[in-house]
């Protein structure tokens, strides 16, 4: 794969203040596909200063040509979709049809909605006898994880951008190709320079040096609820602004009344998406005990299919980890059904699709976030029951209810605290807000509300 062995600062690559490299490998064949420059303080208080630099200007510019050029931002991804799916392919593992269809083509629709919202938006309006600015928020540290490269950066960067703000992007040092195709898309769609900055690094270094910069205004980050703490504790103690969209332990309710083999099939289907490796996965499924049986039989046909089906794991220590919640499962007494700790394939960091039966609510795999494809099935007694094991734990990301009837599921997913639920299979809405409760996050993206955590108010009284 072709890399940059620079950063994008100021409109333009420039060389690396160190020397040192990250190689960047393909978790099919764990061979070296490319080496991109490690980043150090210096780089990032280069790209700070250009974005500083380039904020009176940006957020001066009329909303309507901020909307072009991210309009045009959008035309040049589509234009790239191929390479895109490509890049993605090579560098996180993901087979070529979804890179295709979710990795390529979600940041795509995420950035077109971003345009439209950057035209439509109320910037100014009268309360009373006030004129009430949403102006942008200043400079801002976007930190995107691996699992989905180039959706996390779109989420951020586009309605950053939308607002007026400025940005520079640290993306996960295992996917930075992905990072460089987007900067270059950023150039070739004419964003002035300076209101895009990249710059590729490790978390401790690059990362930490963003977050902690005191010309960055707000830090936006994705990733693990460990490193989110870490992030909130420095913008606190800078009292700067943050939004964080952090782990999960989705819950899948299938109420009785539920079409069962949809809601189990589209159930597994979803943890197996990306070879599980989404925060938002439905990685806990409720089964009322009277069809509990019948569930587990059907989860573990649905699961056999993704067995030549699903990519690797991002790293060998991201499979290990995965491997390592499988052995605790079964040694903490959960019945294996499918899958399991064992190598699939003899080169590549593969694991097998798992299903866990009789899994109880205390135990570590339905307690924490695995990020592997790993489903737990759990028994619930009634729906206070269902309920209770639903919000017993310390994520609130996302859900799924499935009932026979519409009302039925949406007077159960009222009661969940979690930031979004789909109901009997809702499809994706890029408008719609995504983020969690309690130790999933803070904040929002995408939509109007995506939009919002990048502006601050101001008021004038007539």
């Amino acid at each position: 794969m072709k890399a940059q062995d620079g950063m994008y600062i100021d409109g333009a690559w420039r060389p690396a203040a160190g020397r040192d490299l990250i190689e960047v490998v393909d978790p099919a064949d764990e061979e070296v596909i490319a080496r991109v420059p490690a980043g150090t303080a210096e780089d990032v208080d280069a790209a700070v200063r250009a974005a500083r630099a380039a904020l009176p200007g940006w957020a001066a510019t009329p909303p309507a040509v901020r909307a072009e050029r991210l309009t045009a931002l959008r035309d040049v991804l589509l234009a790239r979709k191929d390479e895109i799916a490509e890049t993605v392919t090579a560098e996180l593992g993901s087979p070529p049809a979804f890179s295709q269809a979710v990795h390529a083509a979600v940041p795509i629709a995420v950035a077109g909605s971003f345009a439209e919202l950057a035209a439509t938006h109320a910037f100014e309006e009268k309360v009373g006898n006030s004129t009430v600015l949403h102006e942008p928020v200043g400079v801002v540290a976007a930190i995107t994880p691996w699992n989905y490269p180039l959706h996390q950066i779109v989420a951020k960067v586009a309605p950053a951008l939308a607002a007026g703000c400025t940005v520079v992007l640290k993306p996960a040092e295992d996917t930075p190709l992905t990072a460089q195709l987007f900067a270059g898309a950023v150039h070739e769609a004419g964003v002035p320079a300076g209101v895009f900055n990249l710059v590729t690094g490790l978390g401790p270094v690059a990362g930490q040096a963003l977050a902690e910069h005191p010309d960055v205004d707000l830090v936006s980050f994705t990733g693990s609820t460990a490193v989110g703490r870490r992030i909130g504790a420095i913008a606190g103690a800078a009292v700067k602004r943050v939004a964080l969209e952090l782990g999960g332990k989705s819950a899948n309710v299938i109420l009785p009344s539920a079409d069962l083999a949809r809601a189990v099939n589209v159930g597994v289907a979803n943890v197996m998406s990306n070879s599980g490796q989404t925060c938002s996965a439905w990685t806990r499924m409720l089964v009322h005990t009277s069809r509990y049986e019948e569930a587990v039989e059907l989860a573990r046909a649905a699961a056999a299919k993704y067995a030549d089906r699903i990519g690797p794991l991002v790293s060998a220590g991201q499979r290990d980890r995965v491997r390592g919640y499988i052995d605790k499962g079964v040694a903490e007494g959960a019945r294996l059904v499918a899958g399991g700790p064992a190598a699939p394939r003899e080169k590549g960091w593969y694991v097998s699709p798992t299903v866990f039966a009789d899994v109880t609510e205390d135990m570590t795999i339905a307690q924490e976030e695995i990020f592997g494809p790993v489903l737990s099935i759990i028994r619930y007694e009634d729906e206070d029951d269902a309920l209770r094991i639903a919000n017993g734990t310390v994520y609130g990301l996302a859900g799924a209810v499935w009932a026979g009837d519409e009302a039925e599921a949406v007077a159960f997913a009222r009661r969940m605290d979690t930031g979004q639920v789909d109901i009997n299979g809702g499809r994706f809405n890029p408008r719609a807000p995504f983020g969690g409760y309690k130790q999933s996050g803070v904040g929002r993206e995408l939509g109007s509300h995506g939009l919002a955590e990048y502006l601050q108010t101001k008021s004038f009284q007539f």
